[in-house]
């Protein structure tokens, strides 16, 4: 398997070389020059297999300059069962009927970012071996919020790599803040921007990009490579989930083989729909991807048009995962929906660097529209709709599933599609506990701080507290720093001690 940039489609390069880069040189995401098929009777195969094998069953067909022992490694020690809450790792749930919840966050840092980042730092670290002839890699995030913490944790302490945070000051809940800002380890460093995520998203593909600091990185035997979902092994566990999501639901008779589902994820930098999207044309049958927008819904706008314009006004909302502008990981749709047209691809993507909006052709449009549906919602339907499945169902959903909840429901109204629908669950309730506990208590919530937040929310709900939270309560503050986005180089040579 050899993979290709998005905007230069004669380049090649294997998968550790891919994952070891993060990002091609001229700015392009890597992808994969063929998409591996699967059958319906290899698909059945995996029913009776634990996470850890259905991991290594898709994983095997991506990354085949992986030996066995070396793909044992990585992903026996990614879903160890002691970093996991629920011995499925990512199970799936039935609220009723035909919707089913599939829960990605039991991992360590209660967030769906665990599926790949517990992976990454194993993958990266036999690719470094493979095609970074020793060097340090430097290790730059770009965070809405849930993407630092579990990047943190899984690259606390790994040798030959520093990892660098960096999250928009106030465009994060206070437990993912402080997640982040009492992380431990010794080759870990968090700063926050005066900015949003698109602020700083747009910074780091820049510094990543800057001939001038990779050449004095690489003097001190240095070289940047991400965890963000711009590096293809952040991006190729997440399809994992969805064929075991599939066989979860063959295994209880929620489907026959062969059936299709609907998948519904709610959606900020395209990386998890895109997932499924791979999954889709790998073999696994699906329906149509719905994808999930909050306020910030330049995504639904873009599906429903054709049109991307980032030119709008930037909302911080109660799902701050969300709150993007810039989705980084439509580049690859648009680069397979093309047909592998890379010049499309780069000029579409100057002419957003440029103009901040570009328009694909009409025949690419009506591509996506035939594998994708939208939606999105306001806050006021957030917190109604949290308020309402709990009361229902008494199953608790933070603010992201909800924006996922609530456009299911919408998209059901609209078109009476009761096919059997998996709708991704993307972080635990108390990750946001003053937004759900308010949204519950129909706003009458008492003054509290955010651990007394959760002991409310634990009372009022009866779910169970993830212990990683608890445990935040007595550690001590780390990183304090904030700088503003046209520094972030500056602190990215002060934060490693340059």
């Amino acid at each position: 398997m050899l993979y290709t940039s998005t905007r230069n489609n004669k380049i090649r390069v294997s998968a550790a070389q891919a994952i070891a880069q993060g990002i091609s040189e001229e700015g392009g995401l890597f992808v994969p020059v063929e998409i591996p098929q699967f059958s319906l009777d290899k698909i059945n195969s995996m029913v009776s297999m634990s996470y850890i094998d259905r991991a290594k069953t898709v994983l095997r067909e991506f990354l085949t300059d992986f030996s066995e022992d070396e793909l044992d490694y990585c992903v026996n020690g990614a879903y160890a069962k002691e970093k996991f809450s629920s011995p499925k790792i990512a199970p799936t749930v039935n609220i009723d009927g035909s919707k089913n919840i599939l829960e990605l966050w039991h991992g360590p840092t209660c967030a769906f970012k665990d599926m790949a980042l517990q992976l990454l730092p194993y993958l990266m670290t036999v690719s470094a071996k493979k095609t970074a002839d020793g060097k340090t890699i430097v290790i730059l995030v770009a965070t809405s919020g849930d993407t630092g913490k579990a990047a943190l944790e899984g690259f606390k302490d790994v040798e030959h790599t520093k990892i660098l945070v960096f999250y928009p000051v106030d465009g994060v809940s206070p437990m993912q803040k402080l997640q982040m800002t009492t992380q431990e380890g010794g080759n870990v460093a968090v700063c926050a921007i005066n900015g949003n995520f698109d602020d700083a998203q747009s910074a780091v593909k820049s510094i990543f990009t800057n001939s001038d600091i990779k050449a004095q990185l690489a003097e001190k035997n240095m070289m940047f490579s991400s965890a963000n979902s711009i590096n293809w092994g952040r991006l190729v566990p997440q399809i994992v989930y969805y064929f075991s999501t599939y066989c979860d639901m063959l295994e209880a008779g929620r489907i026959s083989l062969g059936d299709k589902i609907n998948i519904v994820v709610p959606t900020g930098n395209f990386g998890n729909i895109l997932a499924g999207y791979y999954a889709k044309k790998m073999g696994l049958p699906i329906k149509t991807l719905v994808c999930a927008s909050n306020t910030n819904n330049v995504l639904t706008d873009f599906l429903e048009t054709g049109t991307y314009n980032k030119n709008r006004a930037f909302y911080a909302t109660t799902s701050p995962s969300m709150d993007i502008l810039i989705s980084s990981n439509l580049e690859r749709l648009l680069y397979h929906m093309s047909g592998d047209d890379d010049t499309l691809v780069s000029d579409l993507m100057a002419k957003l660097n440029s103009d901040g909006v570009y328009t694909v052709p009409e025949n690419l449009r009506e591509a996506i529209q035939a594998e994708f549906a939208a939606g999105y919602t306001d806050e006021a339907e957030v917190d109604k709709t949290i308020r309402e499945h709990f009361e229902k169902y008494h199953y608790l959903c933070d603010t992201h599933t909800a924006v996922a909840v609530k456009v299911y429901d919408d998209y059901l109204d609209k078109t009476g599609d009761s096919t059997p629908t998996v709708i991704d669950s993307t972080a635990s309730p108390y990750k946001f506990s003053k937004s759900v506990l308010n949204a519950i208590e129909s706003g009458n919530v008492p003054k509290l701080d955010e651990f007394e937040m959760v002991d409310e929310l634990h009372k009022v709900s009866g779910a169970d507290i993830p212990v990683s939270l608890a445990q935040l309560k007595n550690k001590n503050v780390r990183f304090t720093d904030v700088c503003n986005k046209e520094d972030m180089s500056e602190m990215v040579f002060k934060l490693l001690n340059l």
